[in-house]
């Protein structure tokens, strides 16, 4: 069969992948187009765009690349009719994606989506075009099944959390080589992940930095994201304390004592790592004005809170997310009892996320639907 899939930002890029490779397991004859990245096109088909030249944080700049924005919407369906998929597979990535799967519909295509819209935090007026729009969703949080299901009457399929999957298939690394190869000492390490687009990564830094005179036994690693250069994050490496690895977050994690991370997917990969961590998010005074009167019904900005309905991660959120606060969070998370606390934790959260599979389970689902509609 033939796949086109939608995927605008890493971490789809990274499921998206894992996806296709459970479709080839499934349908050995799978044909894919696809919008993505690097990890999606070593695995076989088509890239038609990256994932690099589709990311616009926040309002402000949404607005500023409304002309872009338009062009890739009109771009897509024309592809897509070009190709004339089997059936088309969304990830993520809602404000393009809904966009076209109401138009895909509209033109008779079988509709797949992998990994909800969050529209249980805000935007919950979705529904009707999900409803209208999706014939199938797959969803990856353990409370989004009850939230579709018994709040909107609308059937969805948990498959599990896929970073999940992403982790458990990563290899082991020597942690000894690792640091030669990164120059890295042999001070314990304290990961910085200021998050993927240029903007976030120059407010969270330069916070983040500014506690490391306060931890000389610690080293500081930057893990720079695949999307941005090494040109970008050198002008922030002027202490010979922070050292900069990028595009291997996952081994970083992996032999890291302590973690600052700006919300996101990153928080719930680092708990997955069993890296105790702060989580901190500083955006634009307006965006985060905005966002706040458009966000509803939750408590908490980081996926490791959510999942648990606690809190077992510190949110440290805009005039919060300073040096002093910063400074004072991470000796607590560095203490042996507090870092106790956090393990357990962890562990309650996998079993939340309902352990491996969730690639295979929803390229199960999509296959045997399609098939169905032959």
């Amino acid at each position: 069969m033939k796949y086109y899939i939608i995927a605008g930002e890493a971490s789809g890029d990274l499921h998206g992948s894992n996806l296709m490779k459970a479709l080839l397991e499934k349908d050995v004859s799978a044909e894919f187009r696809f919008w993505g990245g690097d990890l999606m096109q070593s695995v076989n088909g088509t890239l038609v765009k990256h994932y690099k030249d589709l990311a616009f944080m926040g309002f402000v700049e949404v607005l500023m690349n409304l002309r872009t924005i338009t062009k890739n919407l009109a771009f897509c369906k024309k592809d897509i009719a070009a190709y004339d998929p089997d059936c088309i597979i969304f990830i993520d990535y809602p404000g393009f994606n809904l966009r076209i799967a109401k138009w895909a519909k509209q033109k008779g295509f079988s509709t797949h989506y992998y990994i909800s819209p969050q529209i249980w935090a805000w935007k919950e007026g979705r529904i009707k075009d999900i409803r209208r729009d999706v014939d199938k969703m797959y969803v990856i949080l353990p409370f989004e099944k009850a939230f579709y299901e018994k709040r909107h009457h609308y059937p969805v399929e948990f498959v599990g959390h896929p970073l999940i999957d992403a982790i458990a298939k990563r290899l082991p690394i020597d942690e000894y080589e690792f640091r030669a190869q990164h120059e890295l000492t042999e001070k314990p390490i304290i990961a910085l992940l200021p998050g993927s687009r240029k903007q976030e990564i120059k407010k969270m830094l330069s916070v983040m930095l500014s506690v490391i005179d306060d931890f000389p036994e610690y080293q500081f690693v930057i893990a720079g994201a695949p999307s941005q250069d090494y040109s970008f994050y050198e002008q922030f490496i002027t202490n010979p304390n922070v050292h900069f690895v990028s595009n291997v977050t996952y081994d970083l994690l992996s032999v890291s004592t302590a973690a600052l991370v700006t919300s996101g997917t990153a928080t719930l990969e680092t708990a997955l790592f069993k890296v105790p961590e702060v989580v901190c998010y500083k955006g634009s005074w307006l965006s985060y004005q905005i966002g706040k009167r458009l966000v509803k019904h939750i408590k908490y900005i980081s996926l490791v809170n959510l999942i648990m309905d606690k809190e077992v991660v510190t949110e440290l959120i805009q005039s919060e997310c300073n040096t002093k606060r910063l400074r004072n969070e991470l000796k607590l998370i560095l203490d042996a009892y507090e870092r106790t606390r956090f393990f357990i934790a962890y562990y309650e959260l996998e079993k939340k996320l309902g352990g491996l599979g969730a690639s295979k389970k929803t390229a199960n689902s999509i296959f045997n639907a399609q098939h169905k509609n032959l």
